[in-house]
């Protein structure tokens, strides 16, 4: 299986970089991984309601580009569907017997994601009501999918 991460902005800390290369590393006896990195915008402080939903469509226009026309693509977002770590193991698990052997995570920049990516979307996944850094989010979602491949094969993960 193929799992593509495209994240808007990079990652500035040697801590966080450390943790994906972890992460990467222990994923590649599950999935073949791909990270996609786009530019994220400057959103101006006092931003505009319309700046703001302008700074999400350039942004947006950008996955787009990104995502590829075979993917199933799961959007992070706060409205998403909530799931635990078995639940996310079977998600991912029932969508490789179902014959998907691309899926693609989303993560959006600092005001989330535009209405277009929403819609090309295939499933909204939520990690919590709260607003997570996007360097953070993609440690914490690149672990949880590492937790859902020891969960499918049985192996043993700490809780």
């Amino acid at each position: 299986m193929k799992i593509s991460c495209i994240t808007v902005g990079k990652i500035k800390e040697k801590y966080l970089t450390d943790a994906v290369r972890e992460y990467e590393k222990r994923l590649s006896r599950y999935c073949r991984l791909e990270i996609t990195e786009l530019a994220d915008e400057k959103t101006p402080d006092g931003a505009s309601p319309a700046e703001e939903a302008a700074i999400r469509e350039r942004e947006g226009d950008r996955i787009l580009k990104a995502v590829k026309e075979d993917a199933y693509v799961i959007a992070l977002a706060i409205e998403g569907k909530m799931l635990d770590s078995v639940e996310l193991s079977r998600k991912i698990e029932n969508l490789g017997t179902s014959g998907i052997s691309h899926i693609t995570f989303v993560i959006g920049g600092s005001l989330g994601l535009s209405p277009a990516v929403m819609k090309r979307a295939d499933y909204a996944l939520s990690f919590s009501k709260m607003t997570f850094p996007h360097q953070l989010m993609r440690v914490i979602l690149l672990e949880q999918i590492y937790r859902s491949f020891r969960i499918m094969k049985h192996e043993p993960y700490h809780k």
